[in-house]
């Protein structure tokens, strides 16, 4: 096992909430799924009209449709999480302010896709998505201030 001092440990410290994401991002594709196959064998509907252009979508109910937006949403802002993450590993500028605000994002994540995904109250979601961006927007100001003003 290799060693790391204590700079490499706050380095690293930064992929704990960037595999967390990168979890729950799997977690909410198997239960996408999940939903989708009890749909398909509950209801019994000819495959021809699940396949057709919004066919799917048009003809399940919001339990089987929120998982599928919400694996969308989790390729929307998260992909600027991850790619934010990855350069400050590599401009080795992880602190722990930068980690304590990843897992603030990770954890209103977490809350949006929760809500989402079971009784989908839109605006419990939306305060859990602009807390999330709100972390991750300070991140990011915080390193361009950095950038253009050090």
């Amino acid at each position: 096992m290799a060693r790391y001092n204590a700079h490499d440990q706050q380095q690293l410290a930064i992929f704990g909430p960037f595999f967390a994401t990168i979890l729950l991002t799997i977690i909410v594709w198997v239960y996408m799924y999940i939903r989708r196959i009890h749909f398909f064998q509950t209801t019994k509907l000819p495959m021809e009209q699940l396949t057709r252009a919004g066919g799917l979508a048009r003809l399940s109910p919001p339990g089987v449709n929120n998982p599928s937006d919400n694996l969308k949403n989790l390729f929307e802002v998260p992909i600027l999480f991850y790619a934010f993450s990855l350069y400050l590993f590599v401009t080795t500028q992880v602190d722990a302010t930068y980690v304590f605000a990843s897992w603030i994002f990770f954890v209103f994540r977490v809350l949006h896709s929760s809500i989402h995904c079971t009784f989908n109250h839109i605006m419990s979601r939306f305060y859990c998505y602009q807390l999330s961006c709100v972390a991750l927007f300070f991140m990011i100001f915080r390193a361009m201030l950095a950038h253009f003003f050090s």
